[in-house]
């Protein structure tokens, strides 16, 4: 989990940096992007009582992802090293002990703590996922596919449009689904051979 840990944080880091260089240092509110992505994962839930819902369950796990690429970035501070950050949120997912919480009632906390403290909290995080039915390995997983993509793309053109986004007639991040299901996420290099694959396989357009 530690190395897991890191490498987030470390891909994290690096997107936002490109981004801007001195992001940690702006310090933008991501406790607000944290909440508002909290009320667009309860959209795919349905919190309509009025009206026939089914919750699309694929999305509302994708929308866990988004909200810790944001949680991580609010807990970065200047003068605080990655070792700390990664120490503490171990911690937090290590203490942890489920409360069989609905979702509605996991995604409510974990925006209320993001209002009211403008700060993320990684243990109302965690219950979430744990709601969600999302474990650790499936969070990394995901993250790190997402991340990866995104440097992908940006890294082929796609702030220019010169990049392609569907390659043999299905769209980049189906081919990246195939990917991550192919290798081993226990791999230290697992992002790398996940961006390797990728530029195999869009270079066989």
């Amino acid at each position: 989990m530690r190395t897991a840990i890191e490498t987030m944080l470390e891909l994290q880091n690096r997107m936002n940096t490109k981004v801007h260089p001195e992001w940690i240092e702006q310090q933008f509110e991501w406790y607000r992007a944290v909440w508002i992505e909290c009320g667009e994962l309860m959209d795919h839930v349905g919190y309509k009582w009025w009206k026939h819902q089914v919750p699309d369950w694929e999305q509302v796990r994708l929308e866990v992802v988004d909200i810790w690429h944001f949680g991580m970035s609010a807990l970065f501070r200047p003068g605080i090293t990655l070792d700390v950050l990664a120490d503490h949120i171990e911690e937090e997912f290590v203490r942890a002990q489920p409360r069989s919480l609905d979702v509605r009632i996991a995604t409510e906390a974990l925006a209320e703590s993001s209002l009211h403290s403008k700060r993320f909290s990684v243990a109302d995080f965690v219950q979430l996922m744990y709601a969600c039915d999302l474990d650790f390995d499936a969070l990394y997983r995901h993250y790190v596919g997402k991340n990866v993509l995104n440097f992908f793309r940006q890294d082929h053109g796609y702030k220019s449009g010169e990049y392609i986004k569907v390659w043999q007639g299905r769209e980049d991040n189906e081919h990246l689904s195939e990917i991550m299901t192919a290798l081993d996420v226990a791999d230290d290099r697992f992002p790398d051979r996940v961006y390797e694959a990728l530029e195999t396989r869009y270079a066989a357009l």
